[in-house]
């Protein structure tokens, strides 16, 4: 995990630079970097905070913000259903995009899944420590990083590279081609659902990608 670990390090900076802009103590900025954990809604937290945004609708934005993670759960969900109850939530705890691109393949290429279980762990942790690590960083750095240095987008670059070994097959591919479309065509969607729809539509449209494929096989 130490190439994610990397690309982690300028979005956790900027994270704690925004903390550190919306006028938050370095307790509050560990507070929300530890329970929050996600650079985006970290991030829309913080402006919120700063605008005076009242606290339900600061909920309600990272709430939705969360939702893709339904889907990513759903995926992870009959690798773990052998677990215990306490092992399921810990790893929940630690699901991260960069986690479930690299885990995923982990849980796919062993039958064991207490195997792909400690794996998960290992990187849920890497992720995590460094994530508090980089935002104190950043909270101390404080405004002396100019904003027009735009930190963050060694972030989609990391996600881009471990996604890329993923997209070897006609459904990934075609999963991948629908969601990406309509995350751009429906951007005038409120609050950020056209990510949610467009993780939808990309799992239709790989499902059906799948569905079609083995029909041709068993012809």
């Amino acid at each position: 995990m130490l190439p994610a670990c990397v690309g982690l390090v300028p979005f956790g900076v900027v994270c704690g630079v925004g903390a550190a802009a919306a006028g938050a103590d370095w307790l509050a900025a560990l507070g929300m970097s530890v329970l929050i954990f996600s650079g985006a809604a970290q991030i829309l937290a913080a402006q919120l905070y700063a605008g005076g945004a009242p606290f339900a609708i600061i909920v309600l934005t990272c709430f939705v913000l969360g939702l893709r993670f339904l889907m990513y759960s759903a995926a992870m969900a009959p690798h773990l259903r052998t677990l215990s109850p306490a092992w399921q939530r810990s790893l929940a705890f630690l699901l991260t995009d960069q986690a479930f691109a690299v885990v995923v393949r982990r849980f796919d290429a062993s039958s064991d899944p207490r195997d792909g279980a400690s794996y998960f762990l290992g990187t849920g942790v890497a992720l995590w420590g460094t994530w508090q690590a980089t935002n104190m960083a950043g909270f101390l750095a404080g405004n002396l990083i100019p904003a027009w240095l735009s930190l963050d987008f060694a972030v989609p670059l990391c996600f881009l590279a471990l996604m890329a070994p993923l997209m070897r097959s006609g459904p990934n591919l075609a999963a991948a081609v629908v969601a990406g479309s309509a995350v751009l065509l429906l951007q005038a969607l409120p609050m950020r659902l056209n990510l949610v729809v467009a993780g939808v539509l990309g799992i239709a449209a790989g499902t059906l990608a799948e569905a079609a494929r083995e029909r041709w096989k068993a012809r």
